[in-house]
């Protein structure tokens, strides 16, 4: 996985409400947000929901990410 940057803690918030909406479709639902927002040069937006994909992507996975102690 990539590097994840969070601006805000307001993004942990939209992540957990795409899950909750959408459940296994969320990262799709992230993407598709993202996808508009470049679609209308919107690129800090397509940043902020591609990085949102990323971040439910990380909260569905079983695996530890980073380093582990």
């Amino acid at each position: 996985m990539s590097a994840l940057y969070l601006a805000d803690a307001q993004q942990v918030v939209e992540a957990a409400e795409l899950i909750a909406t959408f459940g296994d479709e969320a990262p799709i639902e992230a993407a598709i947000r993202a996808g508009r927002m470049r679609d209308i040069g919107n690129h800090l937006h397509f940043c902020r929901w591609r990085q949102t994909e990323r971040l439910i992507a990380l909260m569905a996975s079983d695996e530890a990410v980073g380093t582990v102690h």
